[in-house]
């Protein structure tokens, strides 16, 4: 079977598609009915309580005289406000990556001598088994870098004589191997394809023990290796800020669900990589992106109000960009007044711009987390209010630093990871059941027909 072949969509899987299309089908007012929360969510869009966790936490309302409201978004980590590490570890001038690593992971802030030691183990774990680039990356890459990274996370199981043991210790070693070695499998995956496919020049930089993670990065994306102060601190600043968003994220609760089946490290891992992969998930930073590419072509003048509203109106009546009507980058399943995670990138976003000159699409970017709520208030019915999220400028970050829209989510993986490691370790040690919630069938008991009967 040629490759074409392989790829097509006959007339008799369309026939098919649209027989098991009628048979999946089910009438929506059955969920009411029975009282069944899709998404794990109610309809005022409160998450249904299917677990416990340590490890982080997610707040966007507040108790006022025994009515809960919006309030502005706080993400704390193991008990810590995120924004205050980050203004503690900017503040030294350190990167923030492995130091909150480390937190999320031991639930302690390490002092100096224990952080030291931590990177030196990560750095030490910063080393691809002989032969994987050429074995594995090199060969049949992908043109999606998640999917390259999941297959390179499942063949690393090959390489691991305790691949299957679940215990904490083994997994703890597992999960830093694969923290220290997702930029490495994303990037020079990247890197295959652009040669393979693209006939670029094939750069392959071997990691830096004395740089870190985000330095790391950049060292063996870039040709050159070269990167500047304040991209790297940006880069790392955006990790942290990745790094964790409760147990109720999908990939996160994919991490909960598939290690409670006592598989193993790399299946676990692989899976959660699947469900970041998602558009409704990780990707939308990409399409914030091509959105305001878009919008910087259809607006003349970038700092009119009433046409940038105009635009905004007409991305929500799929009259524009990819006519999905929505408009990337604003709204959020949990905070309503504003994502924590978006006010403090944005502030480092303003900083780079002004580096890389490009001030004017700052602007725009500022102005379009204006209007963009009172637009979608203004046009939808909305049970809480709407905000910017850290897709809106995480998206802007990576454009600034000129990486391929190719990495943006790998490079979430790259720091989401840390959590996920995390996750995996607290129900492990919790030793809960395995996750198997119910779901009720609706479909009737039919009697057998014979082959000669059916129609």
């Amino acid at each position: 079977m040629d490759h074409n072949s392989y790829s097509e969509i006959t007339p008799d899987i369309i026939r098919l598609a649209s027989m098991a299309q009628k048979a999946d089908i089910i009438d929506s007012e059955l969920f009411t009915k029975y009282d069944v929360k899709r998404g794990l969510r109610d309809l005022n869009g409160k998450g249904v309580l299917a677990g416990l966790t340590n490890i982080s936490d997610v707040r966007a309302t507040k108790i006022v005289d025994g009515v809960s409201v919006p309030t502005h978004g706080r993400l704390f980590y193991r008990g810590y406000d995120v924004k205050d590490l980050v203004a503690g570890f900017t503040q030294n001038d350190r990167f923030g990556f492995e130091e909150v690593t480390y937190l999320l992971l031991f639930d302690k802030l390490p002092n100096e001598e224990e952080l030291l030691s931590f990177r030196d183990m990560l750095a030490g774990y910063r080393t691809l088994p002989t032969s994987f680039v050429r074995d594995i990356i090199m060969k049949a890459p992908s043109i999606d870098m998640m999917n390259t990274l999941s297959r390179s996370v499942l063949t690393l199981y090959s390489y691991d004589d305790r691949a299957d043991d679940v215990s904490l210790p083994n997994v703890l070693r597992q999960c830093l191997q694969l923290i220290s070695l997702f930029p490495l499998l994303s990037i020079y995956g990247y890197q295959a394809y652009c040669h393979y496919h693209d006939g670029k020049s094939l750069y392959i930089h071997q990691p830096d023990p004395s740089l870190s993670a985000a330095e790391n990065i950049l060292h063996i994306l870039r040709p050159d290796s070269s990167y500047t102060p304040l991209e790297a601190k940006l880069l790392d600043i955006a990790l942290v800020l990745h790094m964790e968003h409760g147990g109720g994220n999908n990939s996160s609760f994919t991490t909960h669900v598939v290690t409670s089946s006592l598989t193993d490290t790399y299946s676990v891992i692989a899976a959660a990589i699947g469900s970041l992969k998602g558009p409704r998930h990780g990707g939308a930073n990409i399409k914030v992106v091509q959105m305001f590419d878009e919008m910087k072509k259809e607006i003349k003048d970038w700092e009119d109000e009433e046409e940038v509203k105009a635009y905004l109106q007409k991305l929500l009546h799929k009259e524009a960009f990819d006519h999905a009507g929505l408009i990337y980058g604003v709204g959020h399943a949990i905070y309503s007044k504003s994502d924590p995670r978006a006010v403090i990138l944005k502030d480092f976003a303003e900083k780079l711009s002004m580096e890389k000159s490009l001030e004017k699409e700052f602007a725009l970017y500022s102005l379009v987390e204006k209007l963009a709520p009172v637009v979608i208030s203004g046009e939808r019915q909305m049970y809480k209010g709407v905000s910017v999220n850290v897709d809106f400028y995480s998206g802007f970050v990576y454009n600034m630093l000129g990486l391929p829209m190719e990495l943006y989510t790998p490079i979430f993986a790259m720091a989401r990871i840390s959590g996920w490691s995390a996750h995996r370790m607290e129900e492990l040690a919790n030793n809960g059941k395995i996750i198997r919630p119910a779901y009720k069938p609706i479909s009737i008991d039919k009697e057998y027909i014979d082959m000669e009967d059916r129609y």
